[in-house]
């Protein structure tokens, strides 16, 4: 977007610069409320349900999310991070836990896969 506007008779444009702000809108209750319900189900199910913990914090921290005005959306699955999520397992265990240096890169890659603008 720019405007014209006239000086000496003469026409030039300007860009008019729109001040769009990025920021987060979760509280802190809300965290602590879904990191536990993760823990919870975490522990009450021996570990394999730690995917679906993690998607279900994903979630909440990607949409309360707002970069340059745009809300961000994650669409990742618990059932589409668990098949990943034995894929590694058994690469660091094929490795000797040497993947497991790469796991988090492999896991952020997911997310960021599965994150778009609302």
């Amino acid at each position: 977007m720019s405007i014209a506007t006239s000086v000496n008779g003469e026409i030039s444009e300007r860009p008019i610069k729109i001040e769009v702000q990025s920021y987060f809108d979760g509280g802190l209750l809300q965290y602590i409320g879904w990191s536990i319900l993760g823990f919870i189900v975490t522990v009450c199910t021996l570990g394999i349900c730690y995917p679906w913990a993690l998607t279900m914090l994903y979630r909440w921290k990607i949409e309360h999310t707002v970069i340059e005005g745009r809300r961000l959306k994650f669409n990742g699955s618990a059932v589409g991070l668990f098949g990943n999520w034995i894929k590694w397992w058994l690469l660091c265990i094929v490795t000797v836990g040497i993947y497991s240096l790469w796991l988090f890169i492999s896991l952020e890659k997911w997310k960021t896969k599965h994150t778009t603008f609302a």
